[in-house]
């Protein structure tokens, strides 16, 4: 009886502690996307925003300027088609058109859907100062291109931003 005892604990302590290394089996190797492109669109200003870009940077601007910019996007996705892991470095210069260049960069991670509904949330840093961006939107396919429409919200001590961006990208 004891040898029934000892040998069924025996099974069970090395299924206990078999359980945790099963689980630590590498996923299968997830695919990547090089998604990036042109962007432009428009961003509104609070103002707040806009009197401390002419209060602390002597940047006279209205409360709607330009967007012009590159996105650099990297998609992960596994064999599925369930949501894939996303993350970009967006770059821009806004005001063009009124004679200011500010610039802007936002890093973002984030995720989308196999529909092309994008959410992502990352650092974004202006001539404003430093905050957290927050973007969504989604990404059409259109023959060979893929055409994303976002909107990002960026609230900082100055104020909010709120960009509408569009572009473009091959599929690679």
């Amino acid at each position: 009886m004891k040898t029934a005892i000892r040998a069924a604990f025996g099974v069970s302590l090395v299924v206990a502690l078999a359980a945790p290394a099963a689980a630590q089996i590498a996923p299968p190797p997830a695919s990547e996307v090089n998604l990036a492109g042109p962007r432009f669109g428009l961003t509104v200003l609070s103002d707040g925003v806009v009197q401390k870009l002419s209060r602390d940077n002597n940047i006279k601007v209205a409360p709607v300027i330009s967007q012009f910019g590159w996105q650099f996007e990297k998609q992960f996705y596994g064999r599925h088609g369930g949501p894939a892991a996303i993350t970009e470095a967006v770059v821009l210069v806004g005001g063009l058109e009124q004679g200011v260049v500010l610039p802007s960069l936002s890093w973002l991670a984030g995720v989308r859907t196999a529909d092309g509904f994008e959410l992502g949330v990352g650092p974004n840093i202006t001539p404003v100062g430093t905050a957290l961006a927050a973007a969504m939107g989604k990404t059409f396919r259109v023959g060979i291109l893929n055409v994303p429409v976002n909107m990002a919200v960026v609230p900082s001590k100055a104020g909010l931003r709120v960009s509408f961006l569009t572009g473009f990208a091959l599929r690679r």
